[in-house]
């Protein structure tokens, strides 16, 4: 990976830009994902809805730095995009047994955690903050393992191998994604600490 730092991105207030177009469609296919698993079981159909919903995570990323088109607007619409995708897969994958309630438990503790440590933050007047990589990673591998998965419980003869692969995934994700909480809650402890320290230390967070 380069060490090189990467370019100042000035973040704009423009809402029709091609990245947030591409959040907008993913967010259109967290209902059709849950339609196409939970309705008429067209697990495949579903897989195929779930890849493109991950890799696209990636896309409008990648597209905003490339055209210099991040926006306010954008830097919420994909957290939440995310976030939307795992909560919509975790409860549709339990309904239909395809990954065990503590999976779920485990993810969705992290998320109320973390939420927990938000309301604090706020309560002293920080915003929240800023999206790590370990945790954007995390996100990354944890929409890969759920394809791979669901793809394993819909064609057994597969299973041998994507079962082991999904599952791999599917425990780095979780191990990131704990690692990426616990260093947002030192985030949190080192600003909640300077807040108690006196009204003249930085109110930055540290990145």
């Amino acid at each position: 990976m380069s060490q090189q730092p990467a370019p100042s991105i000035e973040t704009s207030d423009r809402i029709f830009t091609i990245p947030n177009v591409i959040s907008f469609f993913r967010l259109l296919g967290v209902p059709l994902f849950l339609y196409l698993l939970l309705g008429p079981h067209h697990d495949i159909a579903a897989v195929i809805v779930l890849a493109i919903g991950g890799t696209t995570d990636w896309v409008d990323g990648y597209v905003a730095r490339r055209m210099n088109s991040v926006s306010r607007l954008g830097e919420l619409l994909d957290p939440f995009a995310d976030r939307l995708y795992i909560l919509a897969t975790l409860v549709g994958f339990t309904i239909r047994d395809v990954v065990p309630w503590w999976l779920t438990g485990a993810l969705l503790l992290r998320e109320v955690v973390l939420g927990v440590a938000l309301l604090v933050l706020r309560r002293h007047g920080y915003g929240p903050p800023p999206v790590h990589y370990v945790g954007k990673t995390g996100t990354f591998v944890l929409l890969a393992a759920f394809p791979v998965i669901l793809l394993a419980s819909a064609v057994p003869s597969i299973d041998s191998w994507a079962q082991p692969i999904g599952w791999g995934l599917a425990w780095w994700a979780l191990g990131l994604y704990w690692a990426a909480g616990a260093l947002y809650l030192a985030q949190a402890a080192r600003l909640l600490r300077a807040d108690r320290a006196g009204p003249g230390t930085p109110r930055a967070v540290a990145p």
